[in-house]
């Protein structure tokens, strides 16, 4: 599961994947300085480890981590190959989610694609690009399925037919194919098989001056306005804040500089939790003596398949999870008390972990 960092050229893509990653993306004052998608693996904040740690004492924390590709900037007419839209289009094809990068700080020094400040104008830019696309895979598809659905009396190519039609019609009508909601499993299978752009889901990321970091501004008032109704979230984050954050060197630092600006929070620890939550991915979690691990999984997976997270032999052998809920770990102290006060969770195979769930898996291979 990853997630790629889009939008115009001169935003700060790669400045913010600076901070968000060890990978040093390219960051200069020019269109295109960021050629190749660059991936990097970045670690999930998780305050719950390290209040495990203060009572299990253990070896090492281990967090859990997600990948995020720094893409190449887009500009008008990508979606017909210009500049590197061909190139910028196969990788956000290959992403599964998208952070799509907004400029909403005024700086003469740094130059715009396009000449003035305007995120909405920008924002509609790439939405375009993406639905030009996507109209491109179903106009094609719909010329394979039409037939056999019509004449044919197929029934799944009618089913793919009405998916079609219905994105076909949101799509002309400006609007993305994640704004469409359908409502049987068949629906749902046939809308996830056509891949498209605009169906990713989006975190918007209003990049500002520092001054604007913890309240926003108008140009951030203006995209929350544009999105509504549009099925996205949106974050206010300073790129260049969080780089002069990532230069401090104690965590006393960081923390006095956060206060100073008005933060609670760093933005790219917000933008983590968020890419992670955009992602469906969550958390749970094994305290030992060796180390205490988170290990993501998706929302909604069973004890057998988060037991396969660990290693293919606890599914495929798996007999029973033992399950203790985050909050009664930290209430009774250890395991050994948890048990004693009849916290202890034996659950099967239908049992839905839930996110913090701290598991200890019997298995039989």
């Amino acid at each position: 599961m990853k997630a790629g960092i889009v939008g115009l050229p001169n935003v700060g893509k790669s400045t913010l994947f600076n901070c968000l990653s060890s990978a040093k993306a390219q960051a200069a004052n020019f269109p295109f300085c960021t050629i190749d998608a660059q991936l990097g693996q970045v670690s999930v904040p998780d305050e719950r480890l390290t209040k495990l740690a203060e009572l299990v004492h253990p070896g090492r924390i281990v967090p859990a981590v997600c990948d995020i590709v720094d893409i190449a900037g887009l500009v008008k007419g990508a979606s017909k190959g210009e500049g590197l839209g061909n190139q910028f289009l196969a990788n956000i094809r290959e992403c599964d989610a998208i952070i799509h990068v907004l400029r909403c700080f005024d700086n003469d020094n740094i130059v715009h694609v396009d000449g003035s400040v305007d995120p909405v104008r920008d924002k509609e830019i790439i939405d375009l690009e993406l639905q030009i696309k996507d109209l491109e895979t179903l106009e094609n598809r719909l010329k394979r399925v039409e037939k056999a659905a019509r004449v044919g009396g197929d029934k799944q190519a009618k089913i793919e037919l009405d998916v079609i039609e219905a994105y076909k019609a949101a799509i002309e009508s400006g609007r993305s194919a994640r704004t469409v909601q359908f409502e049987t499993e068949d629906e749902q299978q046939a809308a996830k098989g056509l891949f498209l752009l605009t169906a990713k889901p989006v975190l918007y990321v209003c990049n500002v001056d520092d001054k604007s970091a913890a309240t926003g501004n108008k140009y951030t008032q203006a995209v929350a306005e544009a999105i509504k109704g549009e099925e996205a979230e949106m974050l206010i984050i300073s790129a260049q804040t969080e780089a002069d954050i990532a230069e401090l060197e104690t965590y006393e630092e960081k923390q006095m500089f956060l206060e100073d600006m008005g933060l609670s929070e760093s933005g790219c620890n917000r933008l983590i939790k968020a890419i992670y939550h955009l992602l469906t991915l969550q958390t749970f979690i094994t305290a030992g003596e060796m180390e205490v691990k988170a290990w993501t999984f998706r929302k909604g997976w069973k004890a057998p398949q988060c037991a396969g997270v660990i290693h293919t032999d606890f599914e495929k052998g798996f007999i029973r999870a033992e399950v203790i809920k985050y909050d009664d770990y930290i209430k009774y102290g250890s395991e050994a008390a948890v048990r004693e006060a009849g916290k202890l969770g034996v659950e099967g195979k239908d049992y839905v972990v839930q996110d913090g769930d701290i598991m200890h898996f019997r298995f039989n291979v």
